[in-house]
């Protein structure tokens, strides 16, 4: 497979000579609330099967992106495709949503909200209930399939949540923030569930504040920064905005002094929060860093692997700049 790199409106973007089937196709998305523009000619392929995510502040533009794919906003100007079709009536079957806030009839059991969320979907008598009951056992929910929904836990409501996505059977599931507010057993239970999903062949675009979700579930990335993609690709891929192998962080009283002797050795250095860190250009062993830091007071230092909260942070920054 052959990797291309092409300058887009000013960002990276990797292109592949491999010809795959793309589920959902937006191109140049350009959306105004008044005179404020929220959307900036967004520009991001999907591929069938893949889980995509998509990585953005509060304002970045996410809750407009899914309104506009899921026919319930129209953009003004651009292109989006679904399957090869035009976003329209006709392609919201294809589309399975399960959005932040639970769309759940508590005092109904498990069984009786996809009844209803089947039934809107049109599906008829018998492919509700085949459907009804291959959602329930796909989200391990069969066993509460009379159990109200109030009687559950957050992560089980979570997991009918995704059923009502699943139950008409579209090819392109969206979930925005599914394990928001969740502990961390009914996190790895919907990770578990996102992943059983991509082994069934559905495509899913995934929204999530989480950094280190988005780096185990997702096969492409996609940071929104101002309602425009800064930059999208495999994390292996994205990893390459940032010029280090590794990145390595220091706890010292004599930060500037650091600093200055970090740059002579060609260290380039940056902030993480309250986090002193620099970029190291080549792999080193933590005794030949140390020997290059000698005089500087070091109370810690740790090296780490280039991570997605580094790229995240650094790809959002530059753009501010």
């Amino acid at each position: 497979m052959v990797i291309l790199s092409a300058n887009v409106d000013g960002r990276e973007e990797i292109i592949s000579s491999r010809r795959v089937k793309l589920m959902l196709q937006i191109e140049k998305i350009n959306k105004y609330y008044g005179k404020r523009q929220v959307l900036q000619n967004l520009t991001l392929n999907i591929t069938s099967g893949e889980i995509y995510g998509l990585l953005g502040a509060n304002g970045a533009g996410k809750t407009t992106t899914i309104n506009i794919i899921c026919n319930f906003l129209k953009a003004d100007s651009g292109k989006i495709l679904i399957n090869n079709q035009p976003v329209s009536e006709a392609t919201k079957k294809n589309i399975g949503i399960a959005p932040q806030e639970n769309l759940l009839y508590k005092t109904l059991s498990c069984e009786e909200n996809l009844n209803f969320f089947a039934t809107i979907y049109g599906l008829d008598r018998k492919t509700r209930q085949r459907q009804v009951k291959n959602s329930l056992e796909a989200v391990k929910l069969l066993d509460r399939a009379k159990s109200p929904v109030e009687t559950l836990s957050a992560g089980m409501q979570r997991r009918l949540n995704i059923a009502v996505a699943l139950v008409h059977q579209p090819q392109l599931v969206i979930l925005d923030e599914p394990t928001t507010g969740l502990d961390i057993e009914a996190r790895y239970e919907i990770w578990e569930l996102i992943r059983q999903l991509k082994n069934q062949k559905i495509t899913v675009l995934l929204t999530t504040h989480l950094l280190d979700e988005a780096e185990r579930l997702c096969n492409k990335i996609g940071i929104l920064k101002n309602g425009r993609i800064v930059a999208q690709g495999s994390l292996e891929e994205l990893r390459k905005c940032i010029v280090a192998s590794y990145i390595l962080v220091v706890e010292t009283a004599a930060e500037e002094q650091a600093i200055a002797v970090a740059r002579a050795n060609g260290f380039t250095p940056r902030r993480y929060g309250n986090a002193l860190a620099f970029w190291l250009p080549e792999h080193l062993e933590l005794t030949e860093i140390i020997s290059r830091f000698d005089g500087i007071p070091l109370d810690s230092i740790s090296r780490q692997p280039v991570g997605l909260e580094h790229i995240y942070l650094e790809v959002t920054q530059k753009e501010q700049s």
